[in-house]
């Protein structure tokens, strides 16, 4: 069973850093993370796939970075240099096995503001 729990979330300033974390998955075919802003939809924001290639969206390119702690089962989400249109409620998604169900998390909230 994945039950997955996202932590880390907060209040920063623009310019600031936080650090997601998402546990409650065992093995991985990929890992992600996904975002929604009040009015938005869900937009993908990073993706790590289990032999360790990973992308992003554009807008977080450089600032942000996806990675596992394979021995424990945890993955991170650094941001740094944050934007107010950062400003979301952050999901970790996994998907265990290739063509398999997709699991969410409940979601942590980022707010980005001065």
């Amino acid at each position: 069973q994945v039950r997955l729990v996202e932590s880390g979330g907060g209040l920063v300033q623009p310019g600031g850093s936080l650090t997601l974390s998402c546990v409650g998955f065992e093995s991985i075919f990929s890992l992600g993370w996904y975002r929604q802003s009040p009015g938005t939809g869900r937009e993908y924001v990073a993706k790590i796939f289990h032999e360790g290639t990973t992308n992003y969206r554009d807008s977080v390119k450089g600032r942000f970075t996806i990675s596992i702690d394979k021995p424990n089962n945890i993955a991170y989400l650094r941001m740094n240099s944050l934007k107010p249109n950062d400003t979301g409620t952050y999901y970790c998604t996994v998907r265990p096995t290739m063509g398999g169900n997709d699991y969410w998390g409940q979601g942590t909230q980022v707010t980005v503001s001065s």
